[in-house]
């Protein structure tokens, strides 16, 4: 039997933003497909009709766009498998539940939700099974003719998959292994709804991976449970021949390991859970999105990448073709991700190093506008400016506090700065520097600085102090980049007009 083409599915509910661990589990998807030359199919599972959320499927599109994580075939590509919103599959739906119930492995029941509750309050651990089935009001338990007459006049009803207790169902997992669990614990499982028209998860998705020829099914452990479910139904079908194989991936766990990463998580310790800002339309809450938060995606890719795989090797900064290349189930963790999100900043810090800087400095441009005239400032200033600081930076949104004294003389100056390096002497010797930096050509950096050091050695001059003061007159605080590579940028008149006005106005009295 020929090898079959790899086809994989992303398929979300929308329900809500998208978490970061079903991107993981997109990416997952996205990898193992483009690994084997094969498609990636994102589907939208929407058959919940009472949790859909409005804008919810064009935030799970934007996501993955933003991310790269391209889409083969899906409601906006098209393609030969479609529709790709389950929503719009009722009709294909139709035609499998009846031939479950013409073949005898379905069932109709009538129960209404008051007569379960009711049957939950007299039998502890009430399980929908073989031992009760006959108990409740059903097509099993009641006469033809009274189902047909409930069926024709309009009873709301839900149809059941019938299992077989007293059988060990096998789950292939290609991370797991095989996962035997005995089909007496399962219960039997709603299929269809009457009263949306719409079948429940375990149909539609079995139906629809079938039917788009689905090779794999990559999804999160938190499936594990219903998967010996979805091969009886398999089975059930006819279908066994081309089950996909089964791949449960790791949860993301909370930072501190003891449980599943929620929004909760997010709130409290401040790091997003979201690939993009989020609103909810019922309540106006806003939820942050690392593309928002100033994450690049291409950090978030290998960040979320390495949360439950590794390459083998220790290596931790990978392109996505190199994900692609390398990634394989083999070296997949079976058990849970602690979400670290301070490596998450530690991946953006990497990604923007190795960004050109003239990239940087294109998309710092509309966030300097914010403070000034970009106009007043070249191409090649701004570069400038954001290659001396771009070491500093976690994030885009990082550079104007890093970099902001390059396009603004400061106004103030540091009290503590002011009380720990300005002396009584400063003034002065800030003045004779001055008729140093004078003789100076500013491009050339080491030797301005050799000048300035052989001056301070030669006259015992305290170098931390002078040069702090310097710094403070230029900067108006004791930090940034070297002092001679800002001297450089700004240039002689604008280094020299600077500690002239500090000369002028840092008052250390005044920091008292």
């Amino acid at each position: 039997m020929a090898e079959r083409k790899v086809r994989v599915r992303f398929a979300p509910s929308p329900t809500g933003p998208l978490h970061i661990g079903g991107v993981r589990t997109a990416l997952y998807n996205y990898l193992f497909a483009r690994q084997h030359g094969g498609t990636m199919i994102l589907r939208i599972e929407d058959t919940d009709s009472n949790r859909f959320v409005p804008g919810a499927e064009d935030y799970i599109n934007e996501a993955l766009d933003w991310l790269g994580i391209g889409i083969d075939e899906g409601v906006r590509q098209g393609g030969n498998y479609g529709p790709y919103r389950q929503s719009e599959r009722r009709d294909i739906y139709h035609t499998y539940v009846k031939q479950l119930l013409d073949s005898g492995k379905a069932y109709i029941a009538f129960d209404t939700p008051q007569e379960l509750e009711q049957k939950r309050k007299q039998v502890k651990n009430f399980q929908y099974d073989a031992t009760t089935r006959m108990t409740m009001r059903n097509s099993l338990s009641l006469p033809a003719e009274q189902v047909k007459a409930l069926v024709d006049g309009g009873e709301n009803y839900v149809v059941r998959f019938m299992v077989e207790p007293g059988r060990d169902v096998v789950v292939h997992d290609l991370l797991r292994g095989d996962v035997t669990i005995n089909s007496s614990i399962l219960d039997d499982k709603v299929l269809y709804k009457k009263a949306d028209d719409l079948p429940t998860y375990h149909l539609a998705n079995i139906v629809d991976d079938h039917l788009m020829q689905v090779s794999h099914v990559i999804r999160g452990e938190e499936w594990l449970p219903s998967a010996p479910l979805h091969v009886l139904l398999y089975e059930a079908f006819g279908w066994a021949d081309t089950m996909p194989a089964f791949v449960h991936l790791p949860l993301l766990l909370k930072p501190d390991g003891k449980g599943k990463l929620s929004k909760r998580d997010g709130d409290r310790l401040g790091f997003p859970v979201f690939p993009l800002d989020w609103t909810d339309p019922a309540t106006g809450e806003v939820s942050s999105g690392y593309r928002e938060a100033g994450y690049l995606p291409q950090a978030v890719v290998n960040f979320l990448a390495l949360l439950g795989w590794n390459p083998g090797d220790d290596r931790e900064f990978m392109t996505m073709e190199e994900l692609t290349r390398d990634f394989s189930f083999a070296h997949c963790s079976k058990s849970g991700a602690k979400f670290d999100f301070e490596k998450a900043k530690w991946f953006n810090h990497e990604y923007l190093l190795h960004t050109p800087d003239a990239e940087l400095a294109r998309d710092f441009k509309p966030l300097l506008a914010q403070h000034v005239d970009v106009a007043r400032y070249s191409d090649d200033y701004i570069v400038a400016a954001v290659a001396s600081v771009k070491n500093r930076i976690n994030f885009l949104k990082d550079l104007w506090p890093n970099a902001h004294f390059y396009f603004e003389a400061p106004t103030e100056y540091n009290a503590k700065d002011v009380r720990k390096r300005w002396k009584d002497d400063t003034p002065r010797l800030l003045t004779e520097l001055i008729a140093i930096l004078e003789t100076q050509d500013f491009d050339n950096v080491e030797s301005t600085e050799q000048a300035v050091m052989h001056w301070i050695d030669g006259n015992g001059i305290h170098k931390g102090n002078l040069m702090n003061a310097m710094r403070l007159t230029v900067v108006g605080e004791c930090k940034g980049p070297g002092m001679f590579d800002i001297t450089k940028i700004l240039g002689k008149q604008e280094t020299i007009a600077r500690i002239k006005r500090g000369i002028d106005t840092i008052k250390p009295e005044a920091a008292q």
